[in-house]
């Protein structure tokens, strides 16, 4: 039997939405600090980007362009790492909805009488239990497991 298996592109425009939104959402403090390496670089964003309103005002030990460049930086390595989470549970959330759909599709095989190794009936897979007798096509012992 043939399986067919979709392949999702790295960016699927529908996952990478929902991943651009959620990287905003998530430099909430709240939601940093679960992640305590992200948390102090959100800390090390928020600093330096008071430093660079405050160097503007001509008060700062480095010119502000500086400041404000290195604060960019830690910025976008925040977004970077909120999107590329965002992106991994979007893909997850996507295959664990694909597998749902497949386990109900899935149909299996199974023995009506397990004396009889020709008596085989369709059923779906949702409905087997670990009772019922299985026709694998292996050796009866194999199909009993």
């Amino acid at each position: 039997m043939s399986q067919q298996t979709r392949h999702r592109p790295l960016f699927d425009p529908r996952i990478a939405r929902g991943a651009a939104l959620e990287a905003f959402l998530k430099l909430d403090p709240r939601q940093e600090i679960r992640n305590p390496v992200m948390f102090v670089v959100w800390i090390g964003s928020v600093f330096t980007t008071i430093l660079g309103v405050h160097a503007l005002g001509g008060h700062g030990e480095a010119p502000a362009g500086f400041i404000f460049a290195v604060s960019a930086w830690l910025w976008f390595t925040l977004l970077f790492a909120n999107f590329a989470e965002a992106m991994a549970e979007g893909r997850g959330k996507a295959q664990a909805e694909s597998m749902r759909r497949a386990r109900t599709d899935l149909m299996a095989k199974t023995l009506s009488d397990p004396t009889d190794r020709l008596s085989i009936s369709v059923v779906p897979a949702p409905t087997l239990r670990a009772t019922s007798s299985r026709a694998t096509g292996r050796s009866s012992r194999a199909s009993r497991r």
